[in-house]
């Protein structure tokens, strides 16, 4: 096996902070540049001179906290027994709320102005045009924020409104018993999260439908605590929402990064008109895999038979590096630094967090979080977060501070192309009849998972948003029935929708983050397109893409993504998912 246990395949974050010390002293600074940014409250733009001052103070501010605050995360997630790490963790949270709450007058203040004062005062101070944008967005949202004190109230609030994750977290992770289930070879599983993806590739399907059945089983004991923890979560969301003049909890949502509501509309008015598709490669895996009923427990299990074959992190950086070769050969060079110059943290080791993701602060490289241990998906895995790290590369290359920063709209654009352009190299230089209907397989897979499932999520939310919203109770049965018609409605017939099935809607985290899981159903069709266009146009829709990438937060995520090619306001992108996804099956259907 690949030993990735040398300080060449882990984080060198060291070249942040030498020192906690270091971390420390600038953490104080902030706060004493919070308390002078506080102190000049009622003259943060009296004059062009004072909105200038204002203006540059917040922005060094951010910019410090934003340092701190990866910093921070990124040492207590490489090992979190580290009690030195926790500490600089839970200071950093704790001083994002003080400082919060320090500056909650400033925008009450700056909105005594308008667009037209801030116009005048960068005729007067030309360098304040940097931040016209930046102010027009901030003029827009005028009705929606509220004096002094409210402001301060309202950050109180949002914080009380987080308990209700960390009360699911509690109950989910800390407080419920599962049960312990027996493969037909005698191996025992816990029935949790922890062991979710593993037991439903088992080959066996009267123990996936066991585990499975454990699993929401033990939800479904404490449906009752869960629908009131959802139920609170929702109307923190709705309540929030009116308390700033928003006439939906969803307008708000999308308000922060100037989304039409139209774009939700539209992607679940589009997918729930062509869930046929879906429906046929239900109804495939049904019929391949021989089953007199197919059980969401069996959506897991793989279609093709997956090879033993692992792959040394070299290997995966080699194909990586060659599949995203499309994307030019300074893009290649920058991945080649990312793989030497220890931007990734490779491997899993004991109190090293799971899961992988991409972080960064501006002035500073990104950070690549994996638990690499060779399989193809972990080959995947390495392409996406190395997507989100070239995005935000290019991005604060190209973008001042206050436009680097992209949103979640546009990440998962850049992730999953990377994805897309993977799946395109692999398929293209195998002769193996095997690994092309395995590739084939995978994406449908994630297709369905990221897409479709994604898109039934924000039909599922949407909906119960507006029943409180319309002063209706989220009550069990109801939150139950809504979720299994909605499983009926994009599956068909060919899933056996069961009584536990409905109950999984309760198991679902994002669900406390609102009207979030749409971005990755939106991501994924505007990355289809942009590959699309990629490969069938090669260099002028390359030239489009490189462009959206160093275009960060500059614009609005629409007009954004129109820079490389995608309009989301238009049914065109998730069409063109659809249609990925229906040749795709119908390619895979030649190979089975």
């Amino acid at each position: 096996m690949e030993d990735l246990t040398g300080v060449q395949y882990c984080w060198n974050l060291r070249e942040m902070y030498p020192e906690d010390q270091q971390w420390k002293e600038e953490m104080e600074q902030a706060v004493a540049m919070a308390k002078a940014l506080a102190a000049r409250k009622g003259s943060a733009a009296g004059d062009a001179e004072a909105l200038l001052k204002t203006a540059r103070q917040y922005e060094a501010l951010h910019k410090s906290l934003s340092r701190l605050s990866v910093f921070a995360h990124s040492n207590f997630d490489q090992d979190m027994s580290d009690a030195a790490a926790k500490e600089l963790y839970e200071l950093a949270s704790n001083r994002y709320t003080e400082i919060g709450e320090s500056l909650s007058f400033l925008a009450p203040e700056l909105m005594a102005y308008s667009m037209e004062d801030f116009l005048r005062y960068a005729q007067q101070q030309p360098e304040l045009k940097l931040y016209q944008h930046f102010a027009e967005d901030f003029f827009e949202r005028k009705a929606h924020v509220l004096s002094d004190e409210m402001e301060g109230l309202m950050v109180r609030m949002n914080n009380l409104g987080g308990s209700f994750r960390k009360v699911f977290n509690d109950l989910t992770v800390n407080d419920m018993e599962f049960p312990e289930v027996k493969t037909p070879e005698g191996e025992t599983y816990k029935a949790d999260e922890t062991h979710y993806r593993q037991a439903l590739s088992h080959s066996d399907q009267s123990f996936r439908k066991t585990y499975y059945e454990g699993l929401l089983g033990t939800y479904r004991k404490h449906i009752n605590t869960l629908s009131s923890i959802y139920y609170g979560s929702v109307k923190n969301d709705v309540y929030s929402a009116k308390s700033r003049n928003y006439s939906s909890a969803r307008e708000s949502s999308l308000a922060a990064n100037h989304i039409p509501e139209e774009v939700y509309d539209n992607l679940i008015s589009t997918v729930r008109a062509n869930t046929a598709p879906l429906q046929e490669y239900v109804a495939l895996r049904k019929e391949k895999l021989g089953l007199e009923e197919l059980y969401f427990s069996d959506l897991f299990v793989p279609l093709v038979e997956e090879t033993d074959r692992r792959y040394s992190f070299e290997e995966a950086c080699d194909l990586v590096k060659k599949a995203v070769a499309p994307l030019g050969e300074d893009y290649v060079q920058v991945l080649e630094r990312a793989m030497k110059e220890r931007w990734i943290d490779v491997a899993p080791r004991e109190n090293k967090v799971s899961g992988a993701y991409c972080t960064g602060a501006y002035g500073h490289h990104p950070y690549v979080l994996l638990n690499f241990t060779g399989t193809l998906d972990d080959v995947f895995t390495l392409a996406h977060e190395l997507g989100h790290a070239m995005h935000s590369y290019y991005s604060n290359q190209s973008q001042p501070f206050i436009y680097a920063g992209y949103s979640i709209f546009c990440a998962e654009v850049a992730s999953t192309l990377n994805e897309q352009l993977l799946s395109e190299y692999l398929y293209n230089h195998t002769a193996s009849r095997q690994e092309k209907a395995l590739l084939l397989s995978k994406r449908l897979d994630d297709i369905r998972s990221t897409f479709y499932r994604q898109t039934m999520f924000a039909d599922f939310e949407h909906q119960t948003h507006r029943w409180v919203e319309a002063g209706s109770p989220l009550l069990p049965k109801k939150l139950c029935r809504l979720h299994r018609e909605l499983n009926e409605l994009y599956y068909g017939s060919a899933l056996h929708v069961d009584d536990i099935l409905s109950c999984e809607w309760a198991r679902i985290p994002h669900f406390y983050r609102a009207f979030y899981m749409y971005q990755y159903a939106t991501g994924i069709s505007a990355s289809m397109s942009i590959a699309k266009r990629i490969i069938a146009e090669g260099a002028p829709a390359v030239a489009d893409y490189r462009r959206f990438l160093a275009a960060g937060g500059s614009d609005h995520p629409i007009q954004l993504l129109r820079i490389a090619g995608v309009d989301m306001a238009t049914p065109k992108p998730v069409l063109d998912t659809v249609s990925v996804f229906a040749d795709t099956l119908k390619e895979l259907r030649t190979l089975l």
